[in-house]
């Protein structure tokens, strides 16, 4: 699992925002109890921010170099879902 966080060199922030009592955030909650130990670990030197506020829908956003920043949606996504929205995210290369 370790290798699928392992993020690009361009990626400089990873955020979270989602409600933290909203059942429509429930899986991005469970996505973070399970994965975020692991993302933290393999990149000890890359901001991981989660964003709790109520009534947000989830979303992740990841910030590269040169200011580029890309989001998605994560509103409906099951926990496996998430984790590839996710992964895409970290691995790609801003353009």
């Amino acid at each position: 699992m370790s290798g699928k966080y392992a993020f690009t060199t361009a990626l400089k922030e990873v955020r979270f925002l989602f409600c933290q009592t909203g059942e429509h955030s429930a899986a991005t909650r469970s996505f973070l109890m399970r994965a975020y130990p692991t993302m933290k670990k393999s990149n000890p030197n890359t901001p991981i921010m989660l964003r709790e506020a109520a009534g947000t829908l989830p979303r992740v956003y990841a910030r590269y170099a040169l200011g580029k920043e890309k989001s998605q949606s994560l509103e409906g996504l099951s926990d496996k879902q998430i984790e590839d929205a996710v992964t895409t995210l970290v691995k790609e290369e801003a353009v």
